[in-house]
């Protein structure tokens, strides 16, 4: 993208061409491409988020978000891979072979859908796009793939498949676990997201599930989006990473049914004993 030439201006510029391009930039790229020290890097970043143009993430920015807005899925993917990555092997490891599992869109969702192609006789009911697609070449890895049903709707910015369509084939079904990802959690909000159908097909997906795992990294805590769909009561298991700040640990035990935390390892954090 650059040279050491360049002035804080101008690498600026070329920051905010590679978020509106890609929706979100990594430090460690934008120190590889633009020539220039880690440091200077995180100096432009806290410049750009006092312009209310990105949004610091652990790792890197994405575009500046209102409530009422968020980043697509591929702009997602990339941010909080290794939590990401822990959090689906603890939430997978919640589902018994032979289980009906309701997926919400996510790319945390996704991550879990990842480890579900190789349990045997699962049926998952999803509204994601990518997830559906994922399992339907799972035939290579499972000789008893899981079957997939794909709820329908209409399609959101982040692949998920919503509205009344989407809402009245969920109603439809009972769901053993239903693994939610999140757009951002509160103690006083709950779940919430900047997407109202999605918000409203969460809530349809919640009623019809026996018991509700949340599977949300530490960059979710304090982000609300427009509309909550669950409150952290309607929750069995929330599973995050260990960045997840301890007063907001507090909150959760206090509210949900089990708080399961994880290092970058997967393997359960030794503080929760």
């Amino acid at each position: 993208m650059a040279d050491q030439g360049l002035l804080a201006q101008q690498r600026r510029a070329l920051i905010m061409e590679a978020v509106r391009r890609d929706g979100a930039v990594r430090v460690a790229d934008l120190v590889a491409s633009l020539g220039v020290s880690d440091m200077t890097v995180r100096r432009d970043l806290d410049a750009l988020e006092r312009r209310g143009l990105v949004e610091k993430v652990h790792g890197g920015a994405v575009a500046s978000t209102g409530s009422g807005d968020e980043p697509g899925f591929d702009a997602k993917s990339g941010l909080e891979s290794a939590a990401k990555a822990s959090i689906a092997d603890a939430a997978a490891a919640l589902v018994k072979p032979g289980s009906v599992v309701g997926l919400s869109a996510g790319t945390t969702t996704f991550a879990v859908a990842k480890r579900l192609v190789h349990v045997e006789d699962l049926t998952i009911v999803t509204n994601s796009l990518p997830i559906d697609q994922l399992v339907r070449n799972a035939k290579t890895i499972n000789p008893k793939p899981p079957v997939v049903l794909l709820t329908g709707g209409s399609a959101t910015r982040s692949e998920a498949l919503v509205g009344p369509i989407a809402e009245r084939t969920i109603d439809s079904l009972h769901v053993d676990v239903l693994i939610l990802g999140t757009h951002g959690v509160t103690e006083r909000d709950g779940l919430s997201s900047p997407n109202l159908a999605e918000a409203q097909t969460n809530r349809v997906f919640i009623s019809r599930a026996r018991q509700v795992v949340v599977a949300a990294d530490h960059t979710k805590w304090g982000v609300v989006g427009l509309s909550t769909f669950a409150g952290l009561g309607q929750i069995n298991f929330f599973v995050t990473d260990a960045g997840m700040p301890t007063d907001a640990q507090v909150a959760l035990r206090d509210r949900v049914g089990q708080l399961v935390v994880v290092g970058v390892d997967g393997e359960p954090d030794e503080s929760l004993s």
